[in-house]
């Protein structure tokens, strides 16, 4: 069956599967409300009045939802990082210090390579935080504060591969990130620091004056049309400030005024057709900042001024 075929009969199973699995999940995550009680506060407690950091460990599937919360963790606030149960065994334990957190992540409670780092913990005197689909497990009863996980059915028809299982660890480490947010007041700004490279963090902390158009378009309140024209033209910016600031021509202005009599457009100054007190911001705001007022007035250009003086121009299309 060549391509076209392909696509023009598409196999009505794959969207009832899809579908499935959706519904599969999305009860077994409104399950896990069910499930919380008094330990996940206790959790939240620990985690926020210990000296040390977050460990979270797991194995297979496990470990890699792990590692996501980990990384969930370390960029909300919560300082942590992931051990791997099999290296700990072998040395890495080194680095859990008795101060530590260690939240140990296992659908069945009983894997054993997370199982054997039991006797450590306890010995190191670091509080347990366990996550398993089985409130009765080794792990869950070896733990000081179990959250339960337990969901009713896998996705996968066969019960075999985890699927709503690791959905449900997931959304319950978000649940313990998003709890740890909020305790802390944790705000855009610190997000951003940890994030410098993201487009979040690059608008949440540089300055206006870093990126904008420093070579303003300017003209004076009684510059003819003709100059008006050259000097937006010239500027790249498809718009040109009157004076220092008293208002501003911009390319729609132009077409607005062509529209409406485009004999007499020629014969008329900066002045008769600029926009009076264009909007302002000043050199020092954010980024973030710039991109709100713009949003909120639905505009695309903003006058950058520092101590009352025209120092550049910041658009749109700087904050992308």
């Amino acid at each position: 069956m060549d391509l076209f075929n392909r696509m023009s009969n598409p196999n009505p199973y794959y969207l009832q599967a899809a579908k499935r699995v959706f519904q599969i999940e999305a009860e077994a995550i409104a399950n896990l409300s069910n499930q919380l009680d008094d330990d996940f506060s206790y959790a939240v407690d620990a985690i926020l009045q210990t000296k040390g950091r977050v460990v979270i460990c797991g194995m297979g599937k496990s470990g890699l939802i792990g590692k996501k919360i980990m990384a969930t963790f370390a960029s909300t606030g919560t300082p942590c990082f992931f051990m791997h149960p099999g290296e700990a065994f072998h040395g890495d334990l080194g680095m859990v210090a008795p101060d530590d957190v260690f939240l140990a992540l296992s659908n069945s409670g009983e894997t054993e390579e997370v199982i054997r780092l039991l006797p450590f913990l306890k010995d190191n005197g670091n509080i347990l935080i366990s996550m398993t689909g089985r409130a009765h497990s080794t792990l869950a009863t070896n733990a000081d504060f179990h959250l339960n996980i337990d969901v009713p059915q896998e996705a996968c028809p066969h019960q075999l591969a985890p699927t709503s299982s690791t959905t449900a660890t997931l959304a319950m480490g978000d649940a313990l990130a998003v709890a740890l947010m909020e305790a802390r007041n944790f705000q855009p700004h610190q997000f951003a620091r940890f994030h410098p490279g993201g487009s979040l963090g690059r608008k949440l902390l540089t300055r206006v004056k870093h990126e904008m158009s420093k070579n303003v378009p300017m003209v004076q309140r009684d510059a003819p049309m003709k100059e008006v024209i050259h000097t937006i033209s010239m500027g790249r910016l498809g718009l040109c400030v009157v004076e220092n600031g008293v208002g501003i021509i911009t390319d729609g202005d132009l077409r607005r005024h062509m529209e409406q009599d485009a004999a007499g457009l020629m014969s008329k100054t900066a002045e008769q057709i600029m926009s009076p007190a264009p909007k302002t911001i000043s050199a020092e705001a954010r980024l973030s900042e710039a991109e709100e007022l713009m949003n909120e007035l639905k505009i695309t250009a903003l006058i950058v001024v520092d101590q009352q003086q025209v120092v550049g121009v910041i658009q749109i299309y700087d904050l992308k």
